[in-house]
Formats: structure tokens, C-alpha cells, sequence
């Protein structure tokens, strides 16, 4: 039952949930407690839960176990080639989930952004171990927690069966992040700019030449490069290009 609202079971189920699961101990309890709050009465099912990456363009960083978990119930065989494909290029899902203000189901991200290509993968990929649907819950810009259906969710699927979702998937997250907590090796560095290297990014970002922001830093074309050569350097980056899209990515430059 998902047109409107769940029944009582399902929203009393989802509401002690909510308030139980701080004193869950470990990732598998928080999804399968989440799980079987929902799935006896309706057709959704846990996924999983994802902490987004510190850098926000890298979606590569697969750690099952420890910045993915996913429900052990997921079909068979998809964990592996999502993990391979996310590996190896990026996931629409995680890339929007990041940006989103609201939860969103598949088909409505599948609508509204037309995918096309490799970007429709993920899609294709859900459809073929008959996952036709599922619902996104992005959580503080910081985790997503996922949920997916064997029937496309209808219209009828409106706030109060999202709200609900909603309000489980931010306390899944809320538990997991107090377990996951913070490590060396996931906290980037912030790459610190001078000013000038700054100044000369911001004018790139416009779409000016070289030569257009030497005239109008009052600056050597060689000097222009070098900025830029140095920029490169401490972003990691490999062109002008990458390194605007990184600036930009890490709120250095607007």
C-alpha cells in the first residue's frame, strides 16, 4: 500500500523506527530494522545508504562497509556491477542526490533529466535485476539513503508516504554517521590559492583568453600561465579547464 499515505502498521512501524534507532549498534541493524519496518505492507524495499565524498566530483570512492552499506536482500548480482560502474565513471543517482534539496523517486529523475547513453546505465542496470523504481533521500548534503520497488511508484506516492521515508532515511543517516565518524584518510585537504592564482581562475571561469586576462590583470602572459601551472598543481588538476571546474567544485572562485 504506497498510494497517499502507508496504512497504520507501516506509519507506526516507520515512527518507533525512527525513534529506536539511535540505540542500534551496527550499519546492518540500521538498514534491516528500516527494512523491516516497511517492506511486510508495501512494496518497497531498503537499498542502501551512501555517505557522499568530501570532494564532491568523486563519485569513485567505493568503501563497502564503511561509506556503503547496502541491505543484504538487494537482487543478487547488482551490487557487483554497480560497484564496477561507479568505479569506473560516475552515478546519476549520487551526483543529483548530492545537489537535491528534496527526496525523488527514479522516474521522476529519469523525467526530468532524460539520460541518455552511459548516463542511463544505472537505470538499465536497476531494470534488469527488476528493480523498476526506487526513491532517493539525500540527507544534509552529507548521505543518501536509497530505496527500491519491483513496481514502478505511482503518482499517488505524495508527501505523506515521502515524509515518512524522509524522516527514517534522516535517521538512518544521523545513526550511521555517529558509527562511520570521520577519518584521516577521508578528509581532504583544502588546497589554499593566492590571491592572484585566485583572480587569474575567476577571469578563466569567465571564458577569457590568456592573453585577455594578462590585459586585464596587468600581468605578463607568461606569468598568466604560470598561475595557472601552479593552480594545477595544488588542485591536482590537468588543464585550465579542470582546475575552474575543481576552484568551483571546492567554492574557491563563484
Amino acid at each position: 500500500m504506497i498510494q497517499g499515505c502507508f496504512d497504520q502498521t507501516t506509519i507506526e512501524n516507520v515512527i518507533a523506527y525512527s525513534s529506536e534507532v539511535g540505540h542500534l549498534s551496527t550499519p546492518d541493524e540500521v538498514l534491516g530494522r528500516l527494512h523491516d519496518a516497511i517492506a511486510p505492507t508495501t512494496t518497497i524495499r531498503v537499498l542502501g545508504a551512501n555517505r557522499f565524498s568530501v570532494k564532491f566530483g568523486d563519485w569513485r570512492r567505493i568503501q563497502l562497509g564503511k561509506t556503503v552499506f547496502v541491505h543484504p536482500d538487494v537482487p543478487r548480482g547488482w551490487l557487483e556491477e554497480w560497484t564496477a560502474f561507479v568505479e569506473a565513471g560516475h552515478s546519476i543517482g549520487i551526483m543529483t542526490a548530492k545537489m537535491c534539496l528534496a527526496p525523488f523517486t527514479w522516474t521522476e529523475l529519469s523525467r526530468k533529466l532524460e539520460p541518455s547513453g552511459i548516463d542511463r546505465w544505472p537505470l538499465e542496470l536497476a531494470l534488469k535485476y527488476g528493480m523498476r523504481d526506487g526513491f532517493l533521500c539525500p540527507v544534509g548534503g552529507r548521505w543518501v539513503v536509497a530505496f527500491w520497488s519491483p513496481r514502478v511508484l505511482p503518482s499517488g506516492f505524495v508527501q505523506p508516504a515521502r515524509g515518512l521515508l524522509s524522516m527514517a532515511a534522516s535517521a538512518a543517516a544521523v545513526r550511521l554517521e555517529a558509527m562511520v565518524g570521520d577519518n584521516a584518510q577521508r578528509i581532504a585537504r583544502r588546497a589554499i590559492l593566492t590571491p592572484r592564482e585566485l583572480s587569474v581562475l575567476r577571469h578563466a571561469a569567465d571564458g577569457r583568453t590568456v592573453r585577455e586576462i594578462a590585459h586585464l590583470l596587468d600581468l605578463g602572459i607568461e606569468t598568466v600561465r604560470s598561475h595557472i601551472k601552479k593552480a594545477e598543481g595544488k588542485l591536482g588538476t590537468r588543464n585550465r579547464t579542470h582546475s575552474v571546474a575543481e576552484a568551483m567544485r571546492y567554492l574557491l572562485i563563484l
